[in-house]
């Protein structure tokens, strides 16, 4: 490699691009008017007119019928390519006969052929050809192009278009094979054919440029191939000639050497020609193209630039040709970047190229490492193979730091994205590695734990698994070598205990289930040979962990974290194997044991929620064990409920001791996580539940661990009772359908009148319906008495308490709430009052639009993060109450008041309330908006008015930006919200600022809702008309203008503090809001105009110059400095490519949230 600067070879100024004194300019010249000189009267086919047009011989050769037969002709080569289902090597070789009996008529067709592909109807005759130049040709072509219709061959629709692209690829690469041997040196052909496909790549008609281009692009591929052919002959034949002038004279054959030298001479002159060809290609077309507006073409450019850098390294396979794919790394379109990536994967993977690349690789690694994070997942993904590439085959490789930012991406949503770092983190790993066989899943599993541990994202081992699962499938299903690490004392470090079992539960997921973590779910069925491997897996992961599990839990069995994780394994298992033998039976045992065991000794939730699960899934009737499982959970709960109600007594009396109270609330605390998975009714605990809770209300002073299991006792007593109310109202309703239909038949039987039938049935309506209804009325009374005793909870200190009070009011008045319109389930029929409204509106303001929890308080991250999806999740159950009709609509106006302040925290939410708001009612909706607004500004501080004021003109902005972009959608919720706002403002002089804050709203008005509110201002406020508030809304009604002559010039953020006192709402504007009605909200798509889709700069051609630029040219700016994608006034200088930070590089990457699925706004609403 020549040592040259860096920044010289990768310079934008290439001065190579100018086209003057090049062999691109000779070949223009000699080759351009070939045909004028030609003296022979050519003809045309016979053969062709005689099978394809049909024409006589004798028919005359006027200038129409000439046109025509060429169109014919042409038609023949195009239809054949276009349907994809003709032998091309029969038509091509067709063709070069016809060409060898007449090279104008058949150069006329191949250029025919080619306007025909760009989709022209045109036709170039044979007068056009001898008479006019190629600027001439092109400019006639261009006017008789069909500008109705954008739609060309290689962008029609379907899979037509990539049928034709691949057809006409191949045609032109047998043509050039066909040609390698003679016309392809003759000067004429491809020089014409070349110096007509220039013109065309710089037309203004996209399709031409387009189509031109790419074949343009797919002949140089194909000569760049030839070329290197010659390469070789020419180099073996020097060899040979060199290897007989060596030779003795005796020995010497002096015909043989001249013979070679020959051979040696006009393999010269091929390689010339060729050059030729290539120079002309690559600065007549690649050149201006490679950074034409349209990705389509920048793409093709690439891809085939890719071609020549391999196939003939020796020309292409240099810096000043490899700047052209470093500089594209950074085009705003995916595709392009894509095919730049894509193109150096196949060159790093040849070992003999790595030298050629060092340069690059320095130049544009930087590059290459901010493209993981690109946008586009496809980019992204191949970007990192590339890297994995770079990793493997250079000696240099990547360092530390660079690896490090790869490896995160593992944990990436996108499971393509997350694969590819698989590999890489696979590959890195196994790098360090021993190279004993025996000890490699042992110490790859341990390098995995350790990677697992120090990454940020250590909750997310299911990620992990899924992104190494098909390059270390085998190390992450080797079930022995984990359990035999985790029982073996010091087989794994303690640290790392933790970690492995994540990642074996997680393993077993995977290999049960087949299936990837929920958010990279590609939602297909599996085939049958998936189906059969997983039968096999599951099968294989039950023998080996049924009599290793106990030795797990017995070892761990002090481990809540460990425990839990653990647990999860049985959930896999084929467990209908415990009934295949006695040794299995026992193993069932043994487990049952462990479990209730485990339930008595343990008291954190996540140990109690596992054994449940999986007592509850050993008690399914489909196995024969399950009565032996329904006994032992049996004998659990009874002693479990037992010494819970003999405590209960004591603690009523006030006659517990501490150790009473600790015995209470842990078998309280098991009731409540065996409530949440079967139906205990029958043992009658909310009565216990209900005193317990109604003396912690009035003491104040029972200890939060028997007040938050009590009130979740509590809720799933309502909860099942409600749902065996349901089964039984629908069970009734078959019974009285069939005992209708019953004495339906026996009665026209018998011929009684139908009379008597009716009334039969009527009674036996009311009989069951009387039974329902005493029972739905028990519920009731029950649920009135948990809302009582959990609104007093609201106010309590105990934060538990406090919180858990809350999601149970919002639980309860989800499922058995009246909605405020229209009818619900028959559970729905309570109605929650005022009182309990404020209150819980209060708890939002006081407990979850505050940060005064962790004001003075030293929190680590995990722990606000914590409190954060707390709060969140209470938010969002508080919103579902407001969807789903359970509360007014103007309950919203209690959490618009915080969009602005808290919209980094809560905005997600919020936005999506709003959004269903407007499917319930559109105008209601939009009063409520404009209610919060007024409630605001009625709250205003004297003291600090204008800071407020700003604080309320800036969520009046953020609120407006919500409405819809289709204004004709919301011209009525935009009326009311107006009308409103103005009512309120004339209630008095100090209301008419409001006015300032309703001119926010009024740039979506359309002008016949504007003359309507100037109308209606002016006569509501026909008393102060000199107000400026009120002339400023005119203004904004009349010219849009937003603007007051005393607003700040700059807007204070919001202050995160909220009062230290309570607040509770006593009254509150409430208005009756409509009928719901739904809204269609429409996407903004931008359009542009095809016209523009091309760019300016043209080839100098028969000294004639054209403007190189266009009024209308546009070029795309971005970071770089100078780098357009469409060509400037100056060809002699190509775009600088320096730091490149454009929108399209930002991350598209999604990361999995660092907490459970409470981030996510579907799980919050669902």
């Amino acid at each position: 490699m020549e040592h040259t600067d860096a920044s010289e070879l990768y310079s934008s100024e290439d001065e190579s691009v100018s086209l003057s004194g090049s062999d691109f300019e000779f070949q223009l010249k000699t080759s351009k008017r070939k045909l004028s000189t030609t003296g022979q009267a050519t003809t045309f086919s016979k053969r062709v007119h005689q099978s394809v047009s049909g024409s006589s011989c004798s028919e005359p050769q006027t200038p129409e019928n000439t046109r025509r037969n060429r169109h014919v002709a042409a038609g023949h080569l195009y239809e054949a390519v276009s349907s994809g289902r003709s032998a091309l090597p029969t038509v091509v070789d067709d063709w070069l006969d016809d060409y060898r009996r007449d090279r104008e008529a058949g150069l006329l067709e191949l250029i025919n052929f080619v306007v025909q592909c760009s989709g022209c109807k045109g036709v170039v005759s044979r007068e056009m050809f001898n008479r006019l130049q190629n600027a001439d040709i092109i400019s006639q072509l261009t006017n008789e192009f069909n500008e109705d219709s954008v739609s060309y061959p290689l962008v029609s629709a379907g899979s037509q278009s990539r049928i034709f692209r691949e057809s006409l690829c191949e045609f032109v690469s047998l043509l050039i094979r066909g040609c390698r041997n003679s016309l392809l040196y003759d000067d004429f052909l491809f020089a014409s054919l070349i110096a007509l496909l220039t013109g065309l790549a710089d037309s203004q008609v996209r399709a031409f440029r387009h189509t031109s281009t790419l074949i343009a692009m797919r002949l140089m591929s194909s000569i760049v191939t030839v070329a290197a052919e010659v390469n070789a002959q020419a180099l073996m034949t020097q060899r040979r000639c060199d290897l007989e002038k060596n030779k003795r004279a005796e020995h010497r054959a002096i015909e043989r050497v001249e013979e070679l030298e020959n051979t040696y001479r006009q393999l010269l002159e091929h390689q010339e020609d060729l050059r030729s060809l290539m120079n002309g290609v690559f600065k007549g077309v690649f050149v201006h193209r490679y950074r034409d507006r349209v990705p389509e073409i920048r793409a093709v450019c690439m891809e085939e630039m890719g071609v020549w850098l391999r196939e003939n390294p020796a020309c292409f396979l240099n810096d000043e040709h490899l700047k052209y794919v470093g500089w594209m790394l950074h085009d705003k379109q995916a595709a392009v970047r894509l095919q730049c990536v894509l193109t150096m994967q196949k060159l790093y993977e040849e070992k003999d190229f790595i030298g050629r690349l060092e340069l690059f690789t320095n130049r544009f690694k930087q590059r290459i490492l901010s493209m993981i994070l690109d946008k586009d997942s496809d980019v992204a993904v191949e970007t990192v193979k590339l890297l994995l590439f770079i990793q493997q085959k250079t000696d240099d490789g990547l360092t530390e730091e660079e690896c490090a930012g790869v490896f995160p991406l593992v944990f990436a949503t996108h499971r393509g994205l997350a694969c590819a770092a698989g590999h890489f983190l696979y590959h890195m790993l196994c790098s360090v590695l021993d190279g004993e066989s025996d000890k490699h899943s042992v110490s790859f599993l341990s390098l995995l734990a350790r990677f697992f541990i120090e990454s940020k994202y250590h909750e997310h081992a299911a990620y992990l698994v899924d992104s190494l699962w098909d390059v270390a499938g085998a190390e992450l299903k080797d079930w022995e070598v984990m359990t035999s690490l985790l029982l073996l004392e010091g087989g794994v470090e303690e640290g790392l205990e933790s970690a492995l079992i994540d990642i074996m539960m997680c393993a077993v997921r995977q290999a049960a289930e087949a299936t990837p973590p929920t958010t990279r779910s590609q939602k297909k069925n599996l085939t049958m040979k998936e189906k059969r491997l997983q039968a096999q897996e599951r099968k294989r992961i039950t023998n080996h962990f049924i009599p290793v599990l106990p030795q797990l839990l017995a070892k761990f069995s002090a481990d809540a974290v460990k425990l839990s994780c653990l647990l999860k394994a049985p959930l896999y298992f084929q467990l209908e194997v415990f009934s295949t033998s006695g040794r299995l039976e026992k193993c069932l045992d043994l487990l049952l044991s462990q479990l209730c065991d485990t339930v008595l000794k343990h008291t954190e939730e996540c140990v109690l929620e596992a054994c449940v699960r999986v007592l509850c899934v050993l008690c399914c009737d489909s196995y024969t064990f399950s009565g032996r499982v329904e006994r032992a959970v049996s004998q659990l709960l009874d002693s479990t409920v037992e010494k819970f109600t003999t405590n209960l007594t004591e603690i009523l009396q006030d006659l517990a001791d501490e150790d009473d109270l600790y015995r209470a609330a842990s078998s309280l605390n098991i009731i409540a996580v065996f409530s949440s998975a079967r139906d205990m009714t029958g043992r009658n605990l909310f009565e216990f539940c209900f005193q317990l809770l109604k003396m912690g209300v009035e003491s104040r002073e029972i200890d939060q661990k028997l007040m938050v299991p009590a009130l979740k006792c509590a809720v799933f007593h309502l909860f099942w009772e409600g749902k065996k109310i349901t089964q039984h109202t629908q069970t009734n309703r078959l019974r009285m359908y069939t005992h209708g239909c019953a004495r339906n038949t026996d009665d026209d039987k018998y011929g009684v009148n139908n009379v008597v039938t009716i009334r039969r049935f009527y009674n036996i309506s009311i009989m069951y319906l009387c039974l329902c209804q005493a029972d739905l009325k028990r519920l009731m009374k029950f649920l009135h008495s948990l809302c009582v005793v959990c609104q007093s909870c609201l106010s309590v200190p105990q934060s538990h308490i406090r919180n858990q009070a809350f999601v149970c009011l919002c639980d309860v008045l989800l499922v058995f709430g009246r909605l405020c319109e229209g009818d619900g389930s028959p559970l729905q029929c309570f109605s929650p009052d005022e009182s309990l409204k404020a209150e819980m509106a209060s708890f939002l303001i006081d407990y979850v639009f505050t940060d005064d929890d962790l004001a003075g308080e030293e929190e680590c991250e995990e722990m606000k993060m914590a409190a954060l999806l707390q709060k969140r999740g209470q938010l969002a159950g508080y919103c579902k109450l407001i969807i789903y009709g359970v509360l007014e609509l103007t309950a919203a106006t209690d959490i618009l008041k915080y969009y602005n302040k808290f919209y980094r925290d809560y905005g997600d939410i919020i936005k999506e309330t709003l959004s269903k708001s407007k499917i319930i009612s559109s105008v209601g909706s939009a009063k409520t908006v404009c209610l919060c607004l007024q409630q605001l500004f009625s709250g205003l501080n004297q003291d600090c008015r204008d800071e407020e004021m700003t604080e309320i003109r800036l969520l009046a902005k953020k609120l407006a930006m919500n409405f819809s972009i289709n204004l004709r959608l919301i011209r009525k919720p935009l009326l009311a919200l107006h009308q409103d706002g103005i009512r309120f403002a004339s209630q008095g002089l100090q209301n008419l600022t409001f006015l300032e804050i309703l001119s926010e709203f009024s740039f979506k008005l359309l002008p016949p809702e504007r003359k309507q509110l100037l109308v209606c201002v002016q006569q509501v406020c026909a008393g102060v008309r000199d107000s400026e508030f009120v002339r400023m809304y005119e203004r904004s009604l009349t010219s849009g203008s937003r603007k007051t002559p005393a607003e700040p010039t700059t807007a204070s953020s919001s202050s995160p503090e909220t009062p230290q006192t309570k607040r509770r709402r006593t009254d509150s504007l409430i208005s009756r809001v409509e009928t719901p009605a739904s809204t269609v909200a429409t996407s903004h798509t931008h359009h542009y105009d095809t016209d523009d889709d091309f760019t300016e700069g043209s080839v100098l051609r028969k000294g004639e110059t054209r403007s190189r630029r266009s009024p209308s040219a546009q070029s795309i700016q971005s970071h770089l400095s100078t780098l357009s994608l469409i060509e400037d006034g100056s060809d002699e200088e190509d775009p600088v490519i320096e730091d490149y930070d454009d929108e399209d590089s930002e991350t598209g990457i999604t990361l999995p949230s660092t907490r459970d699925s409470g981030s996510f706004l579907e799980d919050l609403f669902e």
